[in-house]
C-alpha cells in the first residue's frame, strides 16, 4: 500500500511518500502555508500525484508519552484530512524526527536554507519509516 506521510508545522508542513510492501520511503516536498485549509489543498493534490492510500500524520506527543497542545492540533488535523480525504489516517509518534532530519543533515554540505527547506520533508520520512517499522514489529495502529 502507498502511504503519504505528513509532518506538520506552523509555517511549513513536510509530506513524504513510501511503500510498505517494499520499505522504500522518500521525502517529497515541504507545503508553506498556515492555514488547513491550504495545506489540505496541497495534500489532496499530492495524494493524487503520487497515488497514495492512506496518510500518516506525525502525532508530537510530549517526551512522557502524554498528549499535549501540539497533539491535540494534530489529532484535529488528522480528523479534517480523513473528511476531505475518505483515506484512512494514522497518527505515528513523530518525537525526535526533526532532530534525526537535522542529524542526516549535517554532514550534506547545504548551505543553512537549503537545510531549512528539506528539514520537513525528510522528518515526513523518518516519521514514515517509524510507522512501517512498529507496523512490522506488531505494534502499529
Amino acid at each position: 500500500m502507498r502511504y503519504l506521510a505528513i509532518d506538520l508545522g506552523g509555517k511549513r508542513t513536510g509530506l513524504a511518500v513510501g511503500d510498505d510492501e517494499s520499505g522504500i520511503v522518500s521525502p517529497l516536498t515541504v507545503v508553506e502555508a498556515k492555514r488547513d485549509a491550504l495545506r489540505i489543498e496541497a495534500i489532496v493534490k499530492q495524494i493524487a500525484r503520487e497515488g497514495a492510500e492512506a496518510l500518516v500524520v506525525g502525532w508530537p506527543v510530549n517526551m512522557d508519552g502524554r498528549a499535549g497542545p501540539a497533539a491535540k492540533a494534530a489529532e484535529a488535523f488528522a480528523d479534517q484530512l480523513g473528511r476531505a480525504t475518505n483515506l484512512p489516517v494514522h497518527l505515528h509518534d513523530e518525537r525526535q524526527s526533526s532532530a534525526e532530519a537535522d542529524q542526516q543533515m549535517a554532514q550534506s554540505g547545504l548551505t543553512h536554507g537549503q537545510k531549512k527547506a528539506r528539514r520537513d520533508a525528510l522528518a515526513a520520512a523518518t516519521i514514515l519509516r517509524g510507522f512501517f517499522e512498529s507496523r512490522a514489529a506488531g505494534d502499529g495502529k
